[in-house]
């Protein structure tokens, strides 16, 4: 029983230690050098691409958007508790706007780790001011649209958000609460 206990424990603080971790990283929302411009911009481009070309009616939603993020390559893992992060580019009518961090924080029934790509469609000029502000958070396993090959309908707005994930790689089991949150760096004029 005291062992049980112990183990408990310690993996209690080993989760916490984790997300702790993940959600206190000194890197910079963007990217410091050219190269990391560079390089962030073709995964963006490849996850867009691919994001377009799974539905003609996701490619016309992802046009007619107001804004949109796309985080190329969000890492997860859990163990009773979870954490993800994740960077990519923020777009306003078309045009980058600016960098985007997501992290997020997970607790219950899970396992696992896995990789994969998101795309948020902001429908509205007042939905992207509360999303560069920090004032949406949501659990995208809760509202996203997960995308798989020969599949892809385009899917409604809710609260002026559509959220899509398509898997990269890796397995999760879980059935957890918890959320995302989003920290925007805007261009420099």
């Amino acid at each position: 029983m005291r062992v049980n206990t112990l183990l408990s424990s310690a993996l209690v603080l080993a989760a916490i230690s984790i997300i702790s971790l993940a959600g206190c990283s000194e890197h910079p929302i963007s990217p410091v050098t050219s190269y990391g411009r560079s390089a962030m911009n073709a995964s963006v481009a490849e996850a867009l691409a691919e994001f377009k070309g799974s539905s003609p009616a996701i490619a016309q939603q992802i046009g007619q958007a107001y804004g949109y993020a796309v985080l190329p390559s969000v890492g997860a893992g859990a163990l009773i508790f979870g954490g993800a992060e994740g960077r990519g580019e923020l777009f306003k009518q078309g045009s980058l706007a600016g960098y985007i961090r997501m992290t997020q924080g997970t607790f219950g029934a899970q396992i696992g780790g896995q990789s994969f790509r998101e795309l948020i469609l902001l429908q509205n000029a007042a939905t992207y001011q509360d999303f560069i502000s920090g004032q949406v958070s949501f659990d995208a396993r809760a509202t996203a649209v997960a995308i798989r090959a020969g599949s892809g309908t385009a899917s409604n707005y809710e609260h002026g958000i559509v959220v899509y994930t398509k898997p990269t790689a890796g397995l999760m089991a879980q059935a957890a609460i918890g959320g995302q949150q989003f920290t925007v760096a805007p261009l420099q004029p």
